[in-house]
C-alpha cells in the first residue's frame, strides 16, 4: 500500500468513525445507565434520516439544521417510550426489556416501510462544494461536516453529563443506583431522561447519516450493529468510549474494505467484536468487572 493510499483510507475511516460515534453514543448511554439493550436504536436513527430527507425535500432545510429539530422531537418520543412502557419492565431480567424494545423496533420499522416504502432515497449534496484536496488526499465536504457535527453532538452530551445537575445525576445512577437513591436522586426520572437523550442522539445521528448515505428502513439493522460493536469497543456506558469505539471501527472497516473487499465490512466488524470480547471485554475505556 502506497503512502497516499494509506492516508486516503485513514482519512475515510476517521470521517466514517465520526459518524459512527454519533450512532453509538446514545446506545451506549442507555445500555450503561438502564442496563437495557435498546433494539429500537437503529430504527430511531432511520426515523431521523427520514426527518432530514423530508425537511430537505419539502422545506429545503439543511439536514444539519433539521438535526436540531428532529433530535429533541425523537428524544421526547424516547422519554415517553421509557416512561410508559420500558419502566413497567425495567426491574425484569434483561431479556424481557430486550424483547420489548425488539417489538417496538419491529413496529416502528414496519410503520416506516408502510409509510415510505423500502426504496432507497438520497439527499443531494448538502454543501454543493467540491472535495477538499491535500496533496493526493481528497476529503468530501459533506462527509467532513457530518463527521464533525457527529463528534460535536457527542462531545456536547459528554459535557452535559459532567457539568449539569441532571448529567451528574445520570452518572451517579450509572455508577451506583442504590447509593444515588439514598442521596435523593429520583431514579425513575433519570431513566426516562437518559432514554430520551439516547434517542435524541439517535435522531441527530440519523440526520447526519442522511447527509452522506442513502436512506431506507432496511438500514436499521446495520446501524444497530454499528452501535453495538462501537459500544463494546469503547466501553459500556461511556460517551467518550463511544467516540473511541466509533473511530476505531470506522478505520478498521475502511482498511478492511481495501484488503478483503467492501462486501465483507460486516464480517470485519464481527471479527473485531470477537477479538475485543476475548481480549478486553470491558472495552478500551471501560473498567474490569464494571456492569
Amino acid at each position: 500500500m502506497s503512502a497516499s493510499l494509506f492516508a486516503q483510507v485513514l482519512v475515510n475511516g476517521l470521517l466514517l468513525g465520526g459518524l459512527y460515534a454519533a450512532v453509538a453514543a446514545g446506545f451506549s448511554l442507555v445500555w450503561g445507565v438502564l442496563n437495557v439493550v435498546n433494539m429500537l436504536h437503529g430504527s430511531a436513527i432511520v426515523l431521523g434520516s427520514y426527518a432530514a430527507f423530508f425537511g430537505w425535500q419539502k422545506f429545503g432545510l439543511n439536514p444539519f439544521l433539521t438535526a436540531l429539530i428532529a433530535g429533541p422531537a425523537i428524544g421526547a418520543f424516547g422519554w415517553a417510550i421509557q416512561r410508559y412502557l420500558v419502566a413497567r419492565v425495567i426491574a425484569a431480567p434483561v431479556l424481557i426489556t430486550l424483547v420489548l424494545t425488539f417489538a417496538l423496533d419491529l413496529i416502528l420499522n414496519n410503520a416506516m416501510i408502510a409509510s415510505f416504502s423500502a426504496d432507497y432515497r438520497k439527499i443531494a449534496s448538502v454543501s454543493g462544494l467540491p472535495p477538499l484536496t491535500f496533496g493526493t488526499v481528497g476529503i468530501p465536504v459533506d462527509r467532513l461536516l457530518a463527521a464533525l457535527a457527529g463528534l460535536a453532538a457527542t462531545l456536547a452530551v459528554h459535557a452535559y453529563l459532567t457539568r449539569s445537575r441532571l448529567g451528574r445525576a445520570i452518572v451517579a445512577v450509572r455508577m451506583d443506583r442504590e447509593t444515588a437513591m439514598l442521596m435523593g436522586v429520583k431514579v425513575e426520572q433519570i431513566y426516562a431522561a437518559t432514554f430520551g437523550i439516547g434517542l435524541a442522539l439517535a435522531g441527530i445521528a440519523g440526520c447526519l447519516m442522511a447527509a452522506v448515505f442513502p436512506i431506507s428502513p432496511l438500514n436499521s439493522p446495520g446501524y444497530l450493529g454499528v452501535a453495538f460493536v462501537a459500544c463494546v469497543l469503547g466501553g459500556l456506558g461511556s460517551v467518550v468510549g463511544a467516540i473511541v469505539g466509533g473511530l476505531v471501527l470506522g478505520v478498521v472497516e475502511s482498511f478492511g474494505a481495501i484488503f478483503v473487499g467492501p462486501e465483507y465490512s460486516v464480517t470485519v466488524a464481527s471479527v473485531l467484536l470477537i477479538i475485543m470480547l476475548l481480549w478486553r471485554p470491558q472495552g478500551l475505556l471501560g473498567r474490569a468487572g464494571y456492569e
